[in-house]
């Protein structure tokens, strides 16, 4: 299983981006997946799951601004984000296992390279 995470770049506050992420499977497979970031000098963290049958989870810091969403039929998860601050700044990783508590737990089995979000003025 392969994940690739695109999307990224510099955005000014308050702005969007959405990020993207492919996971390489068959199309009949339906991964739990989530969104982590790790900014300079901090541990990365959760920033939002979702699970095989569409369940979602957000950080706090993701509630309200943040949307994780999948397209099936594409193999592909998304992160809009809305109402970016200078803190979301980070490197953002796209996850995925057959097991939602460890995606969910940061010990996923397949993760992607990551892709840099800057949010500055």
């Amino acid at each position: 299983v392969q994940l690739q995470a695109s999307g990224g770049g510099l955005v000014q506050p308050g702005g969007s981006l959405r990020l993207s992420c492919v996971v390489s499977v068959s199309p009949d497979e339906i991964l739990p997946m989530a969104w982590y970031r790790q900014a300079p000098e901090k541990q990365r963290e959760l920033v939002a799951a979702i699970s095989s049958g569409g369940r979602t989870q957000y950080s706090d810091s993701a509630k309200g601004r943040f949307t994780i969403s999948r397209d099936s039929a594409k193999n592909t998860a998304y992160l809009q984000m809305n109402s970016l601050k200078p803190v979301d700044t980070a490197v953002y990783y796209c996850s995925a296992d057959r097991l939602f508590f460890k995606v969910l737990g940061g010990i996923s089995d397949y993760w992607g390279r990551g892709t840099l979000v800057t949010v500055s003025s």
